[in-house]
């Protein structure tokens, strides 16, 4: 099979809903509802989760009428963004996209392609082009050498080693059988943005496929939280401990993965300087429930990575 094919495939026809997660982006989010509205594949449905915004978001996806599924709440950060919006869907493939980010016009196209021809797959990732506040392309990206192929990284994860680069949020696609076992996921006020819990379980529960094709466009600018960006370290420390915490409650399968993922949220943090009190209490929350020789290798594994800085920039 070509998994870079360009056929339209007409005889598998799942429903794809597409969940847009929005919080005051009411400069980028009709751009994002239209490059899903104008998809290629046209049985979909779109799903516009606003999350308490305060400026002109709500009116203008309003605006949309029927087009789209409006669903709006109370702020609660990007992972209950996660859980409303799988909530309110029925497709059989999801596809998730932010509200400053754009698909290309054929992007659900290629991933039911992907689905269609790999019937034992349930995620799909896939590379991304960076753009700046006026669409313009940027020459760089995140997904570096990304090469297109089935995916199985349950193993590495059992064992507690970290896989290999996972895109951000708007590259992510799932069957629905797989987000039933994930979502709905924890979420806290506290950690306001980040995909990592879904994600990192996705890829240690399932099979996948990365495909190297840039199927979004992802803005850069003033307000992301933490792409390209070194000024939030505590926040980024701050995802890798609560989903460190929040795995080694739900899957006790993933415990050594979840002590992985707490040695790089204490590195981080350390790194950052900032003593943060709320990642300081989630680390002891964590302790609470490990024992002293499993304190003391995850916080030897910090170390080494506080110590090896290139080793520790993987999670940046």
């Amino acid at each position: 099979m070509n998994p870079v094919s360009q056929e339209t495939h007409s005889v598998y026809n799942p429903l794809v809903s597409i969940i847009i997660g929005n919080y005051n982006y009411e400069k980028f989010i009709a751009k994002a509802i239209d490059s899903a509205l104008k998809q290629t594949y046209k049985n979909i449905e779109v799903i516009v989760v606003d999350d308490g915004s305060t400026d002109n978001s709500r009116k203008i996806i309003s605006s949309y009428g029927d087009k789209v599924i409006p669903v709006f709440k109370e702020n609660g950060g990007q992972p209950s963004n996660y859980n409303a919006g799988f909530e309110s869907s029925h497709g059989d493939i999801i596809c998730f996209l932010d509200s400053d980010d754009i698909f290309v016009k054929n992007k659900v196209d290629r991933i039911v392609s992907i689905f269609e021809s790999y019937k034992d797959i349930e995620w799909c990732f896939h590379s991304l082009q960076l753009i700046d506040e006026s669409d313009k392309l940027l020459g760089s990206t995140t997904t570096v050498n990304y090469k297109s192929g089935e995916r199985d990284y349950r193993q590495i994860l059992q064992k507690g080693k970290i896989p290999p680069h996972i895109p951000p949020c708007p590259t992510l696609c799932f069957t629905r059988k797989l987000l039933e076992k994930i979502l709905p996921m924890p979420t806290t006020k506290k950690m306001p943005g980040s995909d990592h819990y879904l994600k990192f379980i996705a890829v240690a529960i399932s099979k996948g496929f990365i495909l190297a094709e840039d199927l979004t466009l992802q803005r850069i600018h003033g307000n992301n939280m933490g792409t390209l960006r070194e000024d939030k370290l505590y926040m980024r420390a701050r995802e890798y401990l609560f989903t460190g915490y929040w795995i080694n409650k739900n899957f006790a399968s993933l415990k050594k993965f979840a002590d992985k993922l707490s040695s790089a949220g204490i590195a981080l943090d350390w790194q950052s300087g900032k003593n943060d009190f709320e990642n300081s209490h989630i680390i002891k929350e964590y302790f609470n429930s490990s024992s002293l020789a499993e304190k003391l290798k995850i916080n030897l594994i910090a170390l080494y990575y506080y110590i090896n800085n290139t080793f520790l920039s993987k999670f940046k």
